[in-house]
């Protein structure tokens, strides 16, 4: 099958090597691009490093990520946690689910409170991690380390296969880039309801669900080979 990879351009060439080995190819139309937000910021000041994306990782100038090999950190999924150890971070936990899971990671492993974490961030969070855990007694200090900004329109090379009728199905990673991937197709004028719509969570499928799209499959667990493990099963 040839499919559509709407997540940013470093993740989604990650994507396109593993849907190869599954056989398929795949058609990069990143929704969001990652511009790194320049910052300042002293690590050693804090308890562990929260990230719940790798993009915070690759956009950090490479001062604040020397300085902050040697915290611990704490990652949302294990792709997210893959790309801190490949950093070169050398105490990395995994949530291994989404910001809820993250919460209660971090709630169990400060179960007493009196902690103060970094978490190193987006520009657009769809989740408050600060308010989630202050009646937990944990401190959360948001860092702004990269801005997504949204595609206008999709790729010619996407809108042409799309027109063409070669593309299978689309993978979608948030509610914000799916939001954005109908956006730019309503502005070609594409009809993507026919479409396989394949999500990584319910909150990424919300958009589809709330224009009545039929053929939505979402992954058990939000990560990327769950979702993949979709496509296999139709």
């Amino acid at each position: 099958m040839r499919l559509l990879v709407t997540r940013p351009r470093a993740e989604a060439e990650h994507t396109a090597l593993e849907l190869a080995k599954r056989g398929h190819d795949a058609l990069i139309a990143s929704m969001l691009s990652i511009e790194p937000v320049k910052t300042d910021f002293n690590p050693a000041s804090f308890d562990a490093i929260v990230i719940t994306s790798g993009n915070a990782v690759r956009s950090l100038v490479q001062s604040a990520l020397q300085n902050s090999l040697v915290r611990p950190v704490l990652a949302v999924g294990s792709q997210t946690a893959q790309a801190a150890r490949d950093a070169g971070f050398l105490d990395v936990v995994s949530a291994d689910g989404d910001a809820a899971d993250l919460v209660s990671l971090i709630r169990g492993r400060w179960n007493k409170g009196r902690a103060r974490l970094l978490y190193l961030a987006g520009n657009d969070r769809s989740r408050d991690l600060a308010a989630d855990l202050a009646k937990d007694g944990i401190h959360i200090e948001t860092v702004i380390v990269y801005s997504a900004n949204a595609a206008a329109r999709l790729p010619d090379g996407a809108q042409q296969a799309l027109k063409q009728g070669t593309i299978g199905g689309v993978l979608h990673y948030s509610r914000r880039s799916t939001a954005t991937f109908l956006e730019c197709a309503d502005a070609d004028g594409l009809d993507v309801s026919p479409l396989r719509h394949y999500c990584l969570s319910q909150r990424a499928a919300e958009p589809l669900s709330a224009r009545g799209f039929k053929i939505i499959r979402i992954a058990p667990r939000p990560d990327e080979a769950a979702l993949l493990d979709l496509i296999a099963a139709g």
